[in-house]
This record gives C-alpha cells, sequence and structure tokens, in this order.
C-alpha cells in the first residue's frame, strides 16, 4: 500500500544513506594516518563509556560481527591502543580496556577532525544542527535495539 509517506520516508533515508557515506568518507581521509574508521569509532566508545567491555558487547553496540569486531581489536592491540586481558570470572571471554596511548590517539583524531566539524557548525548553523539532532539520537537509539 502506498502512502503520502513514502516518498518522503524514501527521501529521508535516501539523504541519510548518503550523508552517511559522504561523512565517513571525509571522516577517513580526515583520521591520523594509520587510523581507520573502525579503529576510530571502538576508541571512541571505550573513551566514552566507563569500564571495560567484551568483545561481544563491542559487536553487538557496532552492530559487526564478532568476528569483524575481533580483527579491529587484534589491531588495536598491536598498535598498543587497547589491553585485552582474559574475563577472571570466565575464563571463555576477554575484556578490553582502552590503553593511555589509545586515549591519546583518540585524543588526536578527535583534534584532526575539529577542522571538519566546525566548518558543519559554521556552515549549517549551531540552532539548525540543535534542532535535528534529537532526532538523530532518537533514531539511532530506535535502530541500535533491532537486532
Amino acid at each position: 500500500m502506498s502512502t503520502a509517506a513514502d516518498g518522503f520516508g524514501a527521501a529521508l533515508f535516501t539523504e541519510l544513506l548518503t550523508v552517511d557515506q559522504m561523512l565517513r568518507n571525509r571522516v577517513a581521509k580526515t583520521l591520523p594516518a594509520g587510523m581507520e574508521l573502525s579503529h576510530f569509532t571502538v576508541l571512541n566508545h571505550l573513551a566514552v563509556s566507563s569500564g571495560e567491555r567484551t568483545p561481544a558487547q563491542l559487536a553487538q553496540t557496532f552492530k559487526v560481527t564478532r568476528g569483524a569486531m575481533t580483527n579491529t581489536l587484534n589491531k588495536l592491540e598491536w598498535m598498543g591502543y587497547v589491553h585485552i586481558r582474559p574475563d577472571w570470572d570466565d575464563a571463555r571471554r576477554k575484556q578490553v580496556a582502552l590503553s593511555p596511548s589509545g586515549r591519546a590517539a583518540r585524543d588526536a583524531a578527535w583534534q584532526a577532525l575539529q577542522p571538519v566539524i566546525d566548518t558543519f557548525v559554521n556552515e549549517i548553523g549551531s540552532e539548525k544542527l540543535r534542532t535535528v539532532l534529537p532526532v538523530l539520537r532518537e533514531m539511532r537509539i530506535m535502530l541500535s535495539q533491532v537486532t
């Protein structure tokens, strides 16, 4: 069944998907040498969340396979950005924590991204962005509940 909202919904999703792709490309080009977008997002998540996370929790958060998350975490551990240790309560699991050099790398990435962010805020305007942020946050929360 077609409704008047179909055109609006399709236009909204087209814009969101296009913005997502373009923003990912811009961020990837701006990140410090050797840092991938997946590295930055994991480091940022660990920096803003409290405590350690299991690889499975991180995979669920980012909606990726455990194998993909393990690959990202292995690279981050090799770079010295995270510490991965056995879970003392369950030997089958591991715990991941941000290392001091990982926090520094995340902070350097944010510093590199700041001019891009400033351009968006200045060009679009903080009032418009304040209006759309709650809607985007609501969409993110809704999507995070979908398995």
